[in-house]
């Protein structure tokens, strides 16, 4: 799941003098300054206002979204990022940053460790990083320097890759040779050997006990979940409404209790309820996910640094929130442990989950291992769940509307496509199976807001890379330790895989693709992969990698998409979606996954 910088985010259009632009508002470090939504607060409409205030990134800005953070003088709106321009300096004082990008560039040259032959070298200022989310300098960069260049931060360099045909040899042609490298040593205290930072030894044997439990009929009994947890949030907006009143509600906070549901009673059996209430165990979720996300995006581990968990209060909460979810964890795989039965296990092997009170997945890896089962690695395998399974949910419903309510021609054809396909039975497989276009949206989500933006790796031994596009055809050798940035924003953005990628097009997916200047990239083939619900990284070549490919691709993707598929179906079914303000008010933020920083604040009316 894969930095923190803030961007505001302004739209996929723009008349900037050059085609398929995207464009970006953003903030100077130097300044207080806040961007000020459009939308008139005064308005008529009701507000709806969450039932609870918690301190994680799901809640923390619900206040400020609400109250309207100051207006930006125009000279700081009127500035400008065009994502695939050079230049992407700001107005700050030149003095300050001269001698900031003196210094690094000099250790850049000094200490970089050379140029691994003829491998580009991105000559970065430094202070851009200060300014935006990582992924936009790295897409710069990708236009500059080709689809596989070196950046140095000082010391520490690493490889950045953009090119399908070397993210397949990384991640499936030579997987066991990397791994999770930075990202492990950041999330090992919050997921200690969980499926993301683990060890390739325990990884594989991990995977082995887990996936299993992700089988297509385990699936299909979660679909009633699924429902269940949305019906919830549909119920609550529809509480709010009456007749065509309209009402002003926070999707993204949402989104974000719906998936925290929807993880808890799939994954755990136990209901967070946080649709409709407060708890101490919600509370430390979303301040676990919070730091998780904090130490995702900044630079200097000072966690650990000896007595930083008693003198650092943040960190102190932290391990507050850690205790007390860990305590819950505990005492959910103890009671599965206490009340398992001969007759669960039979019905767990014969994949017979319509039958079971509790189909959980905690209650098959119990019941499937047996009493004698590890509990700290299950704990462990729970809270990666918890926290890779909430984020991501949560964001591609976000921008799933953000999308929509910026192409009303693409909602009303969504809605029509639910009418046509949804019925008094509710949810079922089959039903999924024919809401294509409702799968195409989240696809198309995922693609322009890919959740993480950058997959992380580090190579255990020697290798050889491909030279990707424009490369080195004798590719590139790299030595032991080397540091590895794919690029998945890149990939999904790249000119060279996608036709006009910066737009919202879902139904690209149905059409295969190719690019014959690109030797060893198969292109884009819906028939490659027969029967699959979603693209997915076969099919395209690896130029879509939303859940990660190879071995250790997310074992989790489809509990995702399907869990996403439902919750878009049900609220368009019910209710017409547009954005408060602009989609210039939406500021982008970037940590695990790219969310927005006062949230995405819509106008939602119950359907005619």
């Amino acid at each position: 799941m894969a930095v923190a910088c803030q961007t505001h985010c302004v739209s996929l259009h723009s008349n900037c003098g050059s085609a398929n632009r995207l464009l970006f508002h953003f903030p100077s470090p130097f300044s207080l300054l806040r961007s000020q939504p459009n939308a008139d607060m005064n308005s008529s409409a009701t507000l709806l206002q969450p039932p609870t205030a918690f301190t994680g990134r799901g809640r923390q800005r619900l206040h400020s979204a609400q109250a309207g953070p100051a207006p930006l003088s125009s000279p700081v709106r009127s500035t400008l990022l065009c994502v695939r321009c050079q230049s992407t300096s700001i107005e700050k004082p030149k003095e300050k940053r001269n001698i900031i990008d003196k210094a690094s560039n000099l250790l850049t040259n000094l200490l970089s460790g050379g140029t691994m032959g003829n491998m580009p070298i991105a000559e970065g200022a430094v202070t851009d990083l200060f300014d935006r989310p990582l992924f936009f300098s790295l897409y710069d960069w990708f236009i500059e320097h080709g689809s596989v260049y070196k950046l140095a931060f000082g010391p520490k360099s690493f490889i950045v890759v953009s090119d399908p045909i070397v993210a397949r040899h990384i991640l499936r042609e030579n997987a066991f040779s990397y791994d999770k490298g930075v990202l492990a040593e950041i999330l090992k205290p919050i997921m200690g050997k969980g499926l993301i930072p683990a060890d390739l030894d325990t990884w594989k044997q991990r995977r082995r006990v887990i996936t299993p439990g992700f089988h297509s009929l385990f699936l299909e009994a979660m679909v009633k979940v699924f429902s269940k947890c949305t019906e919830r949030t549909i119920s609550k907006f529809e509480n709010y409404t009456v007749g065509n009143e309209e009402i002003e509600v926070d999707l993204e906070a949402e989104f974000s209790n719906l998936a925290l549901d929807i993880i808890g009673l799939g994954v755990f059996n136990y209901d967070f309820g946080s649709v409709t209430k407060e708890s101490p165990v919600i509370k430390a979720v979303y301040g676990t996910l919070f730091e998780a996300e904090h130490r995702s995006t900044f630079y200097i581990p000072y966690w650990n640094l000896p007595l930083a968990k008693w003198i650092v209060p943040r960190q102190r909460k932290f391990h507050a929130d850690l205790k007390v979810i860990n305590d819950c964890l505990d005492e959910l795989i103890n009671n599965a442990k206490e009340t398992r039965q001969e007759a669960d296990v039979e019905k767990l092997q014969q994949r017979d989950y319509s039958s079971l009170e509790d189909a959980s997945l905690l209650r098959f890896l119990v019941d499937m291992r047996g009493v004698d089962v590890d509990d700290r690695q299950l704990r462990d395998d729970l809270m990666t769940m918890l926290i890779a399974g909430h984020e991501t949910t949560a964001a591609v419903l976000t921008w799933s509307i953000f999308l929509l309510a910026q192409n009303p021609f693409k909602m009303r054809k969504a809605q029509a496509e639910v009418d046509s396909v949804l019925d008094e039975k509710g949810f079922t497989m089959e039903s999924i199976k024919k809401l294509e276009y409702i799968r195409l949206i989240i696809v198309e989500a995922l693609r322009l807001y890919p959740q993480p933006p950058l997959l992380i790796r580090r190579a255990l031994k020697p290798d050889k890379l491909p030279g990707g596009y424009k490369g080195e055809e004798e590719g590139y050798e790299i030595p032991t330790g080397t540091d590895i940035f794919i690029s998945v924003y890149n990939l999904h953005r790249s000119p060279y895989f996608w036709d006009k990628p910066n737009e919202f097009e879902p139904e690209r997916f149905l059409v295969p693709k190719t690019n014959e200047g690109i030797e060893g990239w198969a292109g884009f083939d819906p028939e490659r992969s027969p029967g699959a619900l979603y693209p997915n990284e076969i099919i395209s070549d690896f130029a879509f990698l939303p859940f990660g490919g190879g071995p250790r691709k997310c074992v989790g993707d489809q509990f995702a998409l399907l869990e996403s598929t439902i919750a878009l179906a049900m609220l368009l079914q019910k209710f017409d979606v547009e954005l408060r303000g602009s989609a210039d008010d939406v500021e982008l933020v970037t940590g695990a996954t790219i969310h927005t920083k006062y949230g995405l604040w819509c106008k939602i009316r119950r359907r005619a």
